[in-house]
C-alpha cells in the first residue's frame, strides 16, 4: 500500500503528458524504422535536410541495430511505463524507474545530437524531434517526482491527530 501523499492536488497531468509524448515518439521512430527496414530514403523537409546523411552514417547503428529501432523500443517502453504510471502515480519505485529511464533517454539524445553536430555535420529532423520529446519526457518526470516526493517524509494519515 502506498503512503505517499502529493504536495498539492495532483491530477495525473504529468503521466498523461508522458503518454502523449511517448505516442508521438512512437510515430516518429516508427517512420524512421519503417523507412530503414524497407531501404527507402527518409523524407526530410528543408531547411533540415540531412536525414539520409545521418541515417547512412556509421554512427546510425549500435552493434548493427539502427538507432530508429532502438528509439522505437524506447518509446514503446515509455508508453508502457506511462500507462502503468497512470494506475500507480505515487509508487516510489516506479517514480524512480521513470525518472532514470527518461534521464537515460535524454542523455542518449544529447549524445546523438553531439555526434550529428560534431562528426556527421548534418541533422535529421526525426532525431531532433526525438531529442525534444526526450527532454520533455525528462522534465515531466522531474516535475512529477518533485510533486510527489515531499509526501515521502509525511507522517501516516491521521498520525498527527492521534499524537494530541
Amino acid at each position: 500500500m502506498n503512503d505517499f501523499r502529493p504536495t498539492r492536488n495532483y491530477s495525473g497531468t504529468a503521466m498523461t503528458v508522458m503518454l502523449a509524448l511517448a505516442l508521438i515518439g512512437i510515430a516518429d521512430a516508427f517512420y524512421d524504422s519503417y523507412a530503414i527496414y524497407n531501404g527507402q530514403l527518409l523524407w526530410c523537409p528543408p531547411p533540415i535536410d540531412g536525414c539520409n546523411t545521418v541515417a547512412a552514417s556509421p554512427y546510425a547503428r549500435i552493434f548493427g541495430v539502427p538507432l530508429g529501432y532502438l528509439g522505437l523500443a524506447f518509446y514503446l517502453a515509455m508508453a508502457g511505463l506511462a500507462v502503468w504510471f497512470l494506475f500507480e502515480p505515487l509508487s516510489r519505485s516506479l517514480r524512480w524507474v521513470v525518472l532514470l529511464y527518461t534521464a537515460a533517454g535524454f542523455g542518449a539524445s544529447t549524445y546523438f545530437f553531439y555526434v550529428q553536430r560534431t562528426y556527421i555535420h548534418a541533422f535529421c529532423i526525426y532525431c531532433l524531434i526525438s531529442g525534444v520529446l526526450t527532454l520533455l519526457l525528462f522534465v515531466a518526470a522531474i516535475l512529477h517526482f518533485r510533486a510527489t516526493r515531499a509526501g515521502e517524509a509525511a507522517p501516516p494519515h491521521g498520525a498527527a491527530a492521534s499524537a494530541t
